[in-house]
């Protein structure tokens, strides 16, 4: 039968922070070299959920500059946090479950938790796998639909880049309805929505969410998500790995109080957010797909999926992938200064294009055209 875990034994976040619809893989070796992971992804030998990256550690101007810029966005981030937290109790009531798409999700979601928590709401808070191509995983549906109203469901992520997760999360949603006959409300609440994706978000400015700067340092010490028939069956949550080892340079927590430590200051301002949110239109236009295909024609790219916009998923190209080029709409813009360390660091070119409609976007090495 499957069971939540919960940190101590499993995370670094508190027991009562979040539980993880998950299946614990950490005795297993799951990593591999970026470009050989990369080879067998591309060459369709292996899909990207099935391993895991090795995971980065950042040296130590690194890790200073994250605590800078944490420093520097925390009041921005708050803001955020407040505004989808109270559009999403403003519009889906106060009897609700958040749900957090696992990994970047999982902060935002305790973030919002905590905010709830200033009105006296203690919300239950879960985190979920959900997988590019592969679907939501089934068996954490089930247990949610036999813990919780599936109707109070409140799916999250971090943020939007093409949108491939919130399609990936509708279509998942109606499939299952379809099959059980249990119908969850597919609207995802992100904190950043650049990308023009989702109608439930604090902001659609494409800035830096501190957590993805980081991976597992900031995220609990969980990895990302692991769905490989080899080592769950299908009866089972998906899976992923604690990094009991990296506790020494985890950041999760500093992550997390950081940001709620300013819920107090931004109240006011998360008011006249709201207002502004609810008085406008938020109807998904999507334009961040049709700045892709743009980017993709411009560099002569053959696939879309090679083309990760935004900051976050730019990052997550030089933490995770194997980066061609990075393209910066402002080459001085202090978001991405850890981009421009990153990209450094891994010697990969950085360009310029002032008509970028991301403040930056990051392109994948396509090894079948090398």
């Amino acid at each position: 039968m499957n069971r939540p875990l919960f940190g101590p034994e499993f995370g670094s976040y508190s027991a009562d922070e979040v539980s993880w619809l998950l299946t614990d893989l950490s005795g297993i070796d799951l990593e591999a070299p970026t470009e050989l992971r990369e080879r067998e992804i591309q060459g369709g030998l292996a899909h990207y959920a099935e391993s895991l990256p090795i995971e980065y550690q950042p040296d130590a101007a690194y890790q200073e500059l994250f605590d800078t810029v944490l420093a520097e966005t925390a009041q921005r981030l708050a803001t955020a946090v407040g505004a989808v937290t109270e559009l999403v109790l403003a519009e889906r009531g106060t009897d609700i479950v958040l749900v957090s798409l696992a990994r970047a999700g999982t902060p935002i979601g305790i973030l919002m938790r905590r905010w709830a928590a200033r009105r006296g709401l203690r919300l239950p808070h879960h985190t979920i796998s959900i997988v590019r191509g592969r679907g939501i995983d089934t068996e954490a549906l089930r247990y949610l639909a036999g813990n919780h109203d599936p109707a109070g469901v409140v799916f999250i992520d971090g943020w939007t880049g093409k949108g491939a997760i919130a399609r990936e999360l509708t279509e998942a949603l109606r499939e299952y309805a379809q099959r059980t006959g249990i119908v969850f409300n597919p609207d995802l609440a992100v904190l950043a929505d650049p990308g023009n994706c989702v109608r439930t978000f604090g902001t659609r400015d494409d800035f830096l969410i501190a957590s993805a700067c980081l991976n597992s340092t900031v995220s609990g010490l969980v990895s990302r998500t692991v769905l490989n028939p080899r080592l769950t069956r299908p009866d089972q949550f998906h899976g992923a790995k604690f990094y009991r080892e990296l506790r020494a340079g985890d950041r999760s927590a500093a992550f997390l109080d950081a940001v709620s430590g300013q819920f107090d200051a931004v109240a006011p301002q998360v008011g006249a957010t709201l207002r502004e949110l609810t008085a406008g239109d938020r109807t998904p236009t999507w334009a961040g797909l049709a700045t892709v295909e743009t980017i993709r024609r411009r560099y002569g790219i053959g696939s879309a999926n090679f083309v990760k916009p935004g900051i976050g998923e730019t990052t997550r190209v030089l933490l995770r992938r194997l980066p061609w080029r990075i393209v910066l709409r402002d080459p001085a813009a202090p978001e991405h200064r850890h981009i421009r360390m990153l990209a450094e660091d891994r010697g990969v070119p950085v360009e310029h294009d002032p008509d970028l409609a991301y403040a930056c976007v990051g392109l994948i090495k396509d090894l079948a055209a090398q």
